[in-house]
């Protein structure tokens, strides 16, 4: 069954969108997602601090 996130406190950082939900044990979680087309680039983070780096340091390999 497909996980339904709401997502709070989304910011974008270049082609990178970073939001915060809270996980299946109903911790606080981090995502950063790259919107650009065919990067495919997404993550999880424990920290809001990890998600943003993560962000501000994607580098797209399309292209």
């Amino acid at each position: 069954m497909p996980v339904n996130r709401r997502f709070r406190r989304v910011v974008r950082i270049g082609p990178v969108q970073v939001g915060t939900y809270y996980g299946g044990r109903g911790r606080e979680k981090h995502a950063a997602v790259c919107t650009a087309p065919r990067c495919g680039f997404c993550a999880d983070y424990d920290s809001r601090a990890a998600a943003e780096l993560a962000a501000r340091t994607h580098r797209c390999r399309v292209g």
